[in-house]
């Protein structure tokens, strides 16, 4: 499928699917109090990707982009690194969470910015479950989990509540992601108007998914280049419930060009939407049906 489209055209489109006709030109003049308020955490505790690592001052690309596109739609976006803000005395004001983040983030780790306290990450599990919106993409899978000192895997909260976790991932190459539920907000006027797609990004192995998961998109291994993709097709991106509140998350968004895509924004947006609660979407646990393989992944 083209990816070729004008990102207002593009996001005017999607947000006009995900919230229905009627309601588009009302959320475009919403006023002040019905903004919904997001932080957008980007800490690299682990490997600094590109897309957030910022220059001086000067937000990164993936910053930029969501604060820029979440205008459009009724999200003030606070893109931050510091970990202080999730404290409970702080985490009341934030309607929703996006995270790209890497690494333990509990510890200053890479870019040296202040971490996540225990009380802080308990305040967002908490937020969570009691009905604020989550959504993630590519490495926050690689957060917390696995990372020294804590090692936890799937006893890991924070996998647990994600939905899953990071093994390895091979090179960038182009794949075909399967489109298992065309009708998930952002995909209609998107990714979601054919069966697949291609594309090219940075594809993560991943484990520890519940049978709880909804997968939105599937990660399709037949031709894919590395050891780490002989498994049968596993999710890439899903939704869930956690508590009252609702999760969402994508492999997509290694590389530059994707979050500079207009479809991939307006999968953002409309993930944002449902999290955040102005939509709601069928997320029926499917993963056994559309990845019946997605345990076996060689390890």
């Amino acid at each position: 499928m083209s990816w070729n489209l004008n990102r207002r055209e593009l996001l005017l489109a999607g947000g006009a699917a995900w919230l229905g006709a009627g309601a588009f030109g009302h959320a475009l003049g919403a006023s002040q109090k019905s903004t919904k308020k997001v932080l957008f955490f980007t800490k690299s505790s682990g490997f600094p990707h590109s897309v957030v690592t910022r220059k001086g001052s000067q937000l990164a690309l993936a910053e930029r982009t969501l604060t820029e596109a979440g205008k459009e739609h009724g999200f003030e976006v606070v893109a931050s690194k510091d970990g202080r803000l999730f404290e409970p005395d702080k985490i009341g004001e934030w309607d929703a969470f996006a995270f790209y983040t890497t690494g333990n983030l509990s510890k200053p780790g890479t870019d040296g910015t202040p971490p996540l306290s225990s009380d802080g990450e308990k305040a967002l599990y908490d937020a969570i479950r009691g009905g604020k919106g989550f959504i993630s993409m590519h490495s926050a899978t690689d957060s917390f989990g696995h990372h020294p000192p804590r090692n936890k895997g799937a006893e890991d909260p924070f996998v647990q509540m994600i939905g899953g976790e990071f093994i390895i991932h091979g090179a960038q190459q182009v794949v075909t992601i399967e489109v298992a539920d065309p009708h998930f907000p952002g995909l209609e006027k998107g990714f979601g108007e054919s069966g697949q797609f291609t594309i090219e990004d940075e594809w993560y192995a991943l484990k520890n998914m519940p049978e709880d998961l909804h997968v939105i998109l599937v990660q399709v291994t037949k031709g894919m280049q590395g050891p780490m993709y002989h498994r049968p097709n596993y999710p890439m991106t899903w939704a869930r419930s956690y508590g009252k509140g609702r999760v969402f998350y994508t492999s997509m968004g290694h590389r530059e060009d994707v979050w500079e895509n207009p479809k991939y924004q307006g999968l953002l947006i409309g993930a944002l939407a449902w999290a955040s609660g102005r939509v709601d979407a069928n997320i029926e646990p499917n993963i056994k049906q559309v990845t019946p393989g997605y345990k076996d992944f060689g390890g």
